[in-house]
């Protein structure tokens, strides 16, 4: 199987297994204090250790990290914790775009439901946020602004500078999403005012189930859920400690070259599929985008049948198609960006990781030129 769906989730790096074991069978106690027992002070100078590991990579403070169990729980807290924070005191409205995933999009229809006044941005036809519209949405009740940094369907990058710039200059919290950026694409958070920033291990090679919420020192946050007082008294439960090691190991493994090397299959499959495949529309922006993503539409066919297609020939991939989805409805940050339910139906997403090749992108658009050529001899919609 040749794996080009690392957006989803990435394959384990060995060297991140090995960093985990420790804690699985040697140190395996909880963290406790300088006053506990030496396996506890251990394993929390193990968690510490990690903390500052990732911090380093963000440019944060080690306390501005809260260990999580993933991005979902990450951006729960970031948007649930500030708006709960700040809904006496500053107002109940909060600014989400259009095309966030679904960590961010649904809590926000959760707060909605429960009261709060949600705006959901206009994004352009590349996807990138309408930030003369933002400037207007905001207002004296605006808590929270939540604008993922890179869209994890069509990889299309913010300019995450100008947002900042219009939240810090606004006094509205910003949230960002970076599950797919972070040590793909630059983020120094001593440079930007962002307040809340979602990170994640499992599309960086490390291990599922471990994320973090950077909380930038001061930020009103409430804790939302109960239980005891670790992670700084912002996240109850009992630390995952392997999980944090794997994290910061995983991190401190993705380098540029890595990156230069994702960009450079990303490359190859973006310019073969235009101009070796005819009606392909490339969905998000050419440059500004996540270095291990292409998305791409192939008119005239469904993409369902694409990705069953390419599976029978050995390759993994995803499409925005309806059928695909659990919810039964066609991608909505196709949609969002303009895109009718065809171009959604034949949307296809490719996203590279470590353990691929150029080869596997140059394979895997030969056999899409060979599939697409077949589905649209048979397909009511293609033109004859």
């Amino acid at each position: 199987m040749i794996y080009l769906d690392n957006a989803a989730c990435t394959r384990l790096d060995e060297r991140v297994l090995e960093a985990m074991k420790p804690y699985f069978f040697d140190t395996y106690a909880v963290a406790t204090s300088e006053f506990g027992y030496s396996m506890g002070i251990d394993a929390k100078e193990g968690l510490e250790n990690s903390r500052e590991g990732i911090a380093s990579r963000l440019g944060a403070d080690s306390e501005e990290i809260v260990f999580t169990s993933g991005d979902t729980e990450s951006s729960n807290m970031a948007l649930k914790g500030a708006t709960w924070a700040l809904r006496e005191k500053k107002g109940k409205h909060i600014i989400v775009s259009k095309i966030e995933d679904f960590p961010v999009l649904n809590t926000a229809k959760t707060l909605q439901k429960q009261g709060f006044d949600v705006t959901f941005l206009d994004v352009n036809a590349e996807g990138f946020a309408d930030l003369e519209g933002l400037k207007k949405a905001i207002t004296k009740e605006t808590a929270l602004v939540s604008i993922q940094y890179a869209n994890q369907e069509i990889g299309t990058a913010q300019d995450l500078k100008a947002i900042s710039e219009i939240c810090e200059e606004k006094d509205v919290l910003l949230h960002t999403d970076a599950t797919h950026s972070f040590t793909r694409l630059p983020l120094n958070v001593k440079e930007l005012p962002v307040d809340l920033v979602t990170l994640s291990a499992h599309t960086i090679h490390g291990p599922r189930g471990i994320g973090a919420l950077y909380v930038r020192k001061d930020t009103p946050i409430t804790k939302f859920m109960d239980g005891g007082f670790q992670e700084f008294n912002m996240r109850a439960g009992v630390e995952n400690i392997p999980g944090a090691a794997g994290f910061a190991t995983a991190v401190e493994l993705v380098t540029e070259e890595e990156n230069r090397q994702l960009e450079a299959m990303r490359n190859r499959v973006i310019d073969r599929a235009l101009s070796e495949i005819s009606e392909v529309t490339l969905n998000g922006n050419r440059k500004k985008r996540l270095p291990q993503n292409a998305n791409l539409t192939f008119h005239y066919v469904e993409g369902e049948s694409v990705t069953l297609h390419m599976d029978m020939r050995g390759f993994a991939v995803s499409t925005g198609s309806a059928c695909f989805s659990r919810s039964l409805e066609a991608s909505h940050v196709i949609r969002g960006i303009g895109g009718d339910h065809e171009r959604a139906h034949g949307s296809v997403r490719f996203t590279f990781g470590r353990y691929n090749r150029m080869e596997d992108a140059d394979s895997a658009i030969d056999a899409m030129s060979e599939i697409v050529a077949r589905l649209r001899e048979i397909s009511p919609l293609a033109k004859k």
